[in-house]
């Protein structure tokens, strides 16, 4: 017992040692990089606002020889990703397509479909994860409106902003979307709209180049095309993410083995490790 107690101490010990020597390399190139950026520009823990595309084409099968369905991918992505992600920054949701009260058939009012779930909140994952798994999609994309919807939410005229807009389609309502954004620039403090492309195809299955991309270039964000679920949970860790926390977590987490597994919480300043039976202990940091 006690030669188990040595190997399990110096295991314990060096995954530390891992760990601070990855922190402080984190907090180094964080400090260099934050010189070298814009005053103004938004960061990976300021607050984001979620775009989700919940028109009827969400609900068509993916081409992938499986019966699974876009919606039914993405809900699985954002199981894997959000929970990393909600630890770092607060995230709000607006969701545009399904009918928002009685149905109604004219195409003018679906395009005003634009539902404001949440503004950005602490520990979100599980809200929009519910959210998500509830909707049924139908409806038209009024993007464009609901990019400026999610940027007002954030008071992008005066402070930084990140949007992240998750679509499968072009806009369809008549908004400019490229044009429009280049005019919020023109009253933002610092406005930045990542763009995640999801599996657009032309009728012949071939996948397309999205149209709007310039939201994402004119803006100083990510455009990241996803069709497979690995390239989605890649695309929101872009575009959610930050790289640094991600890599350290990762690092600090050593392969688990039979009844004692090594939880890091490097966030809250500790390292937790359980026990069988069920203890815990939280070694923290001096």
């Amino acid at each position: 017992m006690a030669k188990v107690a040595q190997v399990a101490g110096a295991c314990l010990k060096a995954i530390i040692l891992k760990a601070v020597a990855i922190l402080i390399v984190a907090l180094t190139a964080s400090a260099a990089s934050s010189q070298n950026a814009e005053p103004d520009a938004p960061t990976c823990t300021d607050d984001a606002m979620v775009v989700f595309d919940a028109s009827g084409s969400m609900s068509g099968m993916l081409r992938t020889g499986v019966r699974v369905s876009r919606i039914d991918q993405v809900r699985e992505a954002l199981e894997i990703v959000l929970p990393q992600i909600e630890r770092h920054r607060k995230l709000g949701l607006i969701v545009y397509g399904p009918q928002i009260g009685p149905r109604n058939a004219d195409p003018i009012a679906q395009c005003a479909n634009i539902d404001l779930v949440f503004t950005p909140k602490p520990n979100a994952a599980r809200y929009i994860i519910d959210e998500v798994n509830a909707l049924v999609p139908s409806g038209v994309t009024p993007l464009t409106d609901a990019i400026v919807k999610a940027a007002e939410v954030l008071n992008y005229r005066e402070q930084p902003a990140t949007v992240v807009l998750f679509t499968d389609g072009q806009e369809t309502c008549g908004g400019q979307p490229c044009q429009t954004v280049i005019k919020m620039l023109g009253q933002a403090r610092a406005l930045r709209i990542h763009v995640i492309n999801y599996a657009i195809r032309d009728p012949y299955g071939i996948l397309k180049r999205f149209g709007t991309r310039c939201i994402a270039d004119q803006s100083g964000g990510e455009y990241v095309p996803a069709a497979t679920l690995d390239e989605l949970v890649a695309a929101f860790r872009k575009v959610l993410g930050c790289p640094l926390v991600t890599q350290l977590n990762t690092a600090a987490t050593p392969a688990a083995s039979p009844g004692n597994t090594l939880l890091p919480d490097i966030t809250r300043g500790r390292i937790s490790q359980s026990f069988p039976g069920g203890t815990n202990r939280s070694l923290r940091r001096q």
